[in-house]
């Protein structure tokens, strides 16, 4: 198969980012899907815009990596790979191998585990100076005992390489503690032990080429994640107004952190948490990738940049290429995502004309709401957070595993 096209291998183990994968094609590229077979008979791919799709045996859509090196070494044989992207944090390990066997360009594994290895990133931070909340890793039992004397409960346990909230405990005493860990058995060594910081959680979502950040977006969720994900609430996130001491602390601090962590070029999601107790900012954990949960619909909502268009543009330019930011419109938008107790949602009572975005799911409801002033966003997601709860908004317990 010859063909003067360069040509993008992109690894989706979940369905996401159609708008990276348009970009890919629109840009002249050839575009190679490699996706979870456990999709096949219910993906909606624009396949417009996908030259080759082909689907990976997958267990819980997580991939054998010597069978997957086996299957894209095999697609090698009459295809040149110019660029190896994986489109979620569950892929980067994945991609991050493969690029190293066939020695293309992009992030190798050492780097690769600053954005996906929780004990590696904070460890990481801790060495280039960023504020952490107390951590040990969930192994050696002598180190977990000095840990628990030292450090007061409650604390988190959390998977190294999950994602968001996802197979996050919390443990409120030493016995509690002790069942998680007979629970984990020989995976313990795949967790970390932390100490909870109740408190503001934000986010700062970036984007970075040749080593330079060029845009990025500091945002505050209503509630914690991990409080909504074990608690049951409405999720909610609004972009802050740059001027203000904390957008300007949490955007040093970013800067800071995706240095550290060595990031060349992509996208990045990174969240920060202020102590409730000691007003302090700590850094809670990065991404090489585009925010989750919608949060690149309330970005594109405010600035008129779609950062998974972005990114695409930053990857095939890669170490050679040139990448100009568009132009960004400077407005506010806030996003509001619950699972619903109705299938299909309706959105009669959310009708004020700021409401630019409604998701369409079964069973969830969400919206984006943008105004150029941020006390407007506020009182909006204030008033729309009520109706959710009251008319909407169903609970279900936290995934120990992602879903799709």
């Amino acid at each position: 198969m010859e063909t003067n096209e360069k040509t993008v291998l992109i690894i989706a183990s979940y369905e996401k980012g159609h708008d990276f994968v348009r970009t890919c094609k629109d840009l002249g590229w050839r575009v190679v899907l490699v996706t979870s077979e456990s999709l096949k008979n219910e993906h909606s791919w624009p396949t417009e815009a996908i030259d080759e799709l082909f689907f990976m045996h997958d267990v819980d859509k997580k991939w054998d990596p010597i069978e997957t090196c086996k299957a894209v070494s095999y697609l090698a044989r009459t295809r040149v790979f110019d660029r190896i992207v994986p489109l979620d944090d569950f892929d980067l390990e994945i991609a991050a191998m493969l690029r190293e066997h066939l020695r293309i360009p992009g992030m190798g594994e050492t780097t690769t585990r600053y954005f996906r290895d929780k004990l590696a990133m904070r460890m990481r931070a801790e060495t280039v100076g960023l504020r952490v909340p107390d951590f040990v890793h969930l192994l050696n039992d002598a180190k977990i005992r000095a840990f628990t004397d030292r450090v007061p409960a409650p604390w988190v346990v959390k998977p190294r390489s999950s994602a968001g909230a996802i197979g996050i405990k919390k443990a409120h005493s030493r016995e509690e503690l002790e069942q998680i860990i007979d629970r984990l058995g020989d995976e313990r060594g795949g967790f970390l032990l932390e100490r909870y910081v109740p408190g503001e959680v934000f986010h700062v979502d970036s984007l970075v080429h040749d080593g330079k950040i060029l845009f990025q977006r500091a945002s505050r969720y209503g509630r914690p994640p991990l409080d909504v994900s074990h608690g049951g609430d409405v999720f909610t996130s609004r972009i802050m107004p740059a001027g203000t001491d904390d957008s300007r602390a949490l955007i040093e601090m970013n800067a800071q952190v995706l240095a550290g962590m060595r990031l060349v070029r992509g996208s990045s999601h990174t969240e920060f948490i202020r102590g409730r107790n000691d007003g302090q900012l700590y850094f809670l954990e990065t991404s090489a990738r585009v925010g989750g949960a919608h949060i690149a619909d309330m970005i594109e909502a405010a600035t008129g940049l779609n950062p998974w268009r972005e990114w695409a543009k930053i990857e095939l330019a890669g170490e050679t290429g040139s990448y100009e930011l568009p132009r960004v419109r400077d407005e506010y938008a806030g996003l509001i995502v619950s699972l619903a107790r109705q299938e299909h949602p309706d959105y009669g009572a959310f009708h004020e004309p700021e409401v630019v975005w409604r998701l369409h799911k079964k069973h969830h409801v969400g919206l984006i709401v943008r105004s150029p002033s941020p006390a407007r966003v506020d009182d909006l997601l204030a008033n729309y957070v009520e109706t959710v709860r009251r008319d909407f908004h169903a609970f279900a317990p936290p995934q120990e595993k992602p879903v799709d």
